[in-house]
């Protein structure tokens, strides 16, 4: 008997649901946990941001756990959250806390596309890392956006 077309019917996301899903994953004290989203991404998923791009579920799935180990918590606030067929865009705030230094706010946007199954199968974080990073630095942050005006304007 071939089981290959034997899938969990998923909900379909909705702003609602991505409000949801991603509120259980990001928490307040301690480690995220993904497991309750994976299902929604697509084994064919792109996943890209400011320092990589990483294909397929099992290498995404190996890039949350290297985010998770990296932190000793991390918590996200979703802000706004726009809905097009096929698309989700939404706005967010990111907080890191790592072991040895101090809580980083890095703030953000993420376009999520949809395939045909309800699953995600492009998903692209925007976000200026080093910036919001550096802000936290002190004496390092003011330099750091002198050097950037001076620059880049």
């Amino acid at each position: 008997m071939d089981n290959s077309n034997d899938r969990t019917v998923l909900e379909p996301l909705t702003v609602e649901r991505i409000r949801e899903l991603w509120g259980k994953t990001y928490n307040k004290e301690g480690k995220p946990d993904w497991s309750h989203l994976f299902p929604y991404y697509h084994d064919e998923i792109v996943f890209q941001d400011s320092i990589q791009v990483v294909e397929g579920k099992s290498d995404f799935m190996d890039l949350c756990q290297r985010l998770t180990d990296r932190c000793e918590q991390l918590s996200m606030d979703i802000y706004t959250i726009a809905e097009a067929p096929g698309y989700f865009l939404f706005d967010w705030e990111m907080v890191m806390t790592f072991r040895k230094w101090p809580s980083s706010s890095i703030y953000g946007s993420t376009k999520i596309t949809i395939a045909e199954d309800n699953r995600i199968i492009r998903q692209r974080d925007y976000f200026d890392l080093w910036g919001d990073i550096f802000n936290n630095i002190p004496y390092f942050h003011k330099p750091y956006r002198r050097f950037m005006k001076r620059y880049f304007g």
